[in-house]
């Protein structure tokens, strides 16, 4: 049997179960929210260090599988493959809270893998798995002091924080943040929301916090009873002797070459300081042997890296100065331009120090959308997107260019959501939106570069965007009990600093937020002053993009398509469709448009490379779905003729009779000596009979004409086929009265 613990969170019990699933890991917890969400977390630990790595080998996934959600995979494929972009996002949020809190030193692998057994299609078990990974750690005995754990939150009608939320209530809200720490820090932050405050956002920190203690000291409960007993695991710390040297021996030259201001000549310097060149100056034998020793002098740059945090500790909260030259609150010289290349339908370039990012905006058909088949109920198009890209040159490295990774997954993601609420509605502007943002050069805060280049690249499309979005980066520096908070963090005071905050929004409001940190835990107060600076921050870069582009264009690029909408009854849509797709093909082959995507509410998206086309098309549609009116007047083509009239096709699809009694104002013998096949002829509807077939005049429209159409009665009529392009019946023709 089980053990377990439950508590009340955001109005649901959650429940976490050990001891009776993945026993053979190092830990596992299960996690049961609500009536359908269950989550499995298991956590292993390799018996052994890994050699010779500099960086602790942590591996958090997060499993998403179809039958979670009662589904089968679409597509040919029926097996899951790579995760979703979702379920990257959320092996993301697993990591980065956790991550810091091992101890410093400690290499040996750890797995971590979260696995969705069930789900509600509309409250995301992301948070959950966060929740039972720290309770799996919690109950292993690997050495892990700090209990994690995460809730999301978002807000009612009224405003009133909800502890985690559906996924509608995302939208009628505005805000949707995930927030993860111990009982008594914040370690890690990420989510948007529609202009929120910061005040509000603060807010929700504070009220998450008081959630995630329940769930910690749950999670403690049962550890206490359950938990395995901790091991000792080997902990790599750089020698100490030669540790004590090295900050003797370079203490003044790691000093001088931290102050350079310049990022390459700063890392030409520090790169001066080498194995060689401390065996050259060391005089001692007992230190030298441990330089020359290939294992220990490995520690040298540990203990080389060691030394430049320090010394960013002293310049920084000692000293106020930043490793650039800049005050704490200030930001690196900004220049910006759009319209960068001809052929894109939108460009920015956004430059910001050494940091820069050149972004496109392509404009695309709602048929482009991109098509999503997971286990949340996202809807099942998405029809913007972005994409960010970190090719090795922009750090003038070398290295394979593959695949998207994680970090690229993220930042693209993080940039997507911070331009999400300002974008036109699809009803004000059916187009798909496409941003890619390339990194050209990098030297810190990429990601909120990418949000200022997607700015300027979307009002360059002529995209309505109501205003600029733009972003920045905040950093902590700590020294004991002292702390420093920088805006505009460098790659320097990201990789050696504690805290990376990333706050995106306009001048109303923040609509992306990202915090991930490296000590234990950061107060909320620390966090209001660096959202304070990060404020002020933003409000100035953003009259900087207006400066290069004040707002959308008010024409579309040239290259750009075309897009009409046009609303149809849904019960036409079969109509302008045709049998096996006949008729949209020939509405495309016939006008030159580019694609026609209907959707099942009757709306028509037409896409065309320029205006004329389009209307075409247009006109087309609205002829198919046109309702035929008694008593209207239309041009239509002679389509074919028999012995008693002609069939006229008046709209594309409808064609009636032309009695030969209503061909011309007198006796009209034979109907070829009035009309042949393809002849133009306007008539007028005079009735659509019980069958929907039309009876159509000519006569009636001509000048003098008294427009009463006189017809047989039907059973006076011939029924060869074709009313109305349905079928007729089998009556044989008989010759019309003659009238006096």
């Amino acid at each position: 049997m089980p053990e377990s613990v439950s508590l009340e969170i955001g109005g649901r019990t959650m429940t976490i179960e050990t001891g009776e699933l993945a026993k053979q890991a190092n830990g596992s917890a299960l996690v049961r929210y609500g009536d359908q969400n269950v989550v499995l977390c298991a956590v292993t630990a390799s018996e052994k260090p890994r050699e010779g790595i500099d960086f602790f080998p942590l591996t958090c996934d997060f499993e998403e599988k179809m039958y979670a959600a009662g589904k089968i995979p679409g597509g040919y494929i029926k097996r899951e493959g790579r995760p979703p972009e979702h379920g990257v996002l959320s092996s993301r949020q697993i990591d980065r809270p956790i991550r810091p809190l091992f101890p410093d030193g400690f290499r040996n692998d750890i797995q971590i893998v979260a696995t969705v057994l069930s789900i509600d299609r509309e409250l995301d078990a992301d948070v959950l798995g966060v929740c039972a990974a720290g309770a799996a750690l919690a109950l292993s005995d690997i050495p892990f002091d700090k209990t994690v754990a995460a809730v999301r939150v978002g807000r009612d009608e009224s405003g009133n924080y909800i502890c985690n939320p559906t996924l509608p209530q995302y939208v009628t809200g505005g805000m949707d943040i995930v927030i993860a720490g111990t009982a008594d820090a914040v370690m890690m932050v990420e989510g948007g929301g529609n202009e929120i405050s910061e005040d509000d956002f603060l807010g929700a920190i504070e009220f998450a916090q008081e959630q995630i203690k329940q769930i910690v000291a749950a999670i403690d409960k049962l550890a206490k009873k359950n938990g395995k007993k901790k091991r000792e695991f080997p902990l790599l710390r750089p020698n100490s002797d030669l540790e004590k040297w090295m900050r003797t021996a370079f203490k003044d030259d790691v000093a001088k070459g931290m102050r350079v201001i310049e990022k390459l000549e700063r890392e030409e310097t520090l790169g001066k300081i080498t194995v060689d060149e401390a065996i050259a100056r060391c005089k001692e034998p007992q230190i030298k042997a441990l330089l020359e020793d290939p294992v220990l002098a490995k520690d040298f740059k540990k203990i080389l890296k060691a030394m430049e945090e320090d010394e960013l500790r002293v310049m920084v909260v000692e000293e106020k100065l930043r490793p650039d030259g800049r005050k704490p609150d200030e930001i690196r010289a900004i220049w910006s331009k759009v319209h960068y290349v001809p052929r894109v339908h939108g460009s920015g370039v956004f430059t910001r120090g050494q940091t820069q990012v050149f972004t496109a905006a392509t404009l695309g058909s709602i048929g482009d959308a991109q098509r999503l088949d997971g286990i949340l109920d996202l809807g099942t198009q998405k029809r913007y997107m972005h994409f960010y890209n970190f090719p090795p040159f922009s750090v003038g490295e070398t290295r394979p260019m593959r695949g998207p990774g994680r970090r690229e997954i993220g930042h693209g993601h993080l940039a997507e959501r911070a331009l999400v609420p300002v974008l036109p509605l699809k009803e004000d502007f059916p187009y798909t939106l496409r941003l890619i943002s390339e990194v050209l050069e990098s030297n810190g805060s990429s990601s909120m570069a990418s949000v200022c280049g997607s700015s300027l690249a979307l009002m360059d499309a002529g995209v309505p965007i109501r205003e600029h979005v733009a972003g920045v980066a905040m950093g902590l520096i700590l020294k004991g009990d002292k702390y420093t908070i920088l805006t505009d963090i460098q790659g320097m005071e990201d990789s050696l600093g504690e805290m990376d905050f990333k706050v995106a929004g306009t001048k109303k409001g923040i609509t992306a937020i990202q915090m991930d940190i490296k000590v234990q835990g950061v107060t909320v107060q620390i966090m209001r002053e660096a959202m304070a600076e990060a404020k002020k921050s933003r409000l100035f870069i953003i009259d900087k993009l207006a400066e290069t582009i004040a707002e959308p264009r008010a024409e579309l690029s040239k290259y750009a398509p075309r897009m009409i909408v046009v609303q149809i009854n849904p019960a036409k849509i079969k109509d302008v469709i045709g049998p096996g797709g006949k008729i949209i093909n020939k509405i495309i082959e016939e006008t030159g448009i580019e694609k026609m995507d209907i959707e099942d509410d009757g709306k028509v998206y037409i896409t065309a490379l320029d205006g004329e086309s389009a209307e075409k098309a247009r006109a087309q549609v609205e002829a198919i779905t046109k309702d035929i009116v008694v008593g209207e007047t239309y041009k239509g083509e002679v389509t074919r003729i028999i012995a008693i009239g002609a069939f006229v096709k008046i709209l594309p699809g409808k064609e009636g009779l032309v009695h030969i009694s209503q061909l011309a104002p007198t006796r009209v013998e034979r109907v070829e000596d009035v009309v042949k096949v393809g002849d133009e002829l306007t008539v007028k509807v005079m009735e659509v009979d019980g069958q929907g077939r039309l009876n159509l005049s000519h006569k009636a429209t001509l000048a003098g004409a008294s427009g009463n159409g006189s017809f047989e009665p039907e059973s006076a009529r011939s029924g060869d086929g074709g009313f109305g392009g349905g079928s007729g019946g089998s009556r044989r023709p008989r010759r019309p009265r003659r009238r006096e």
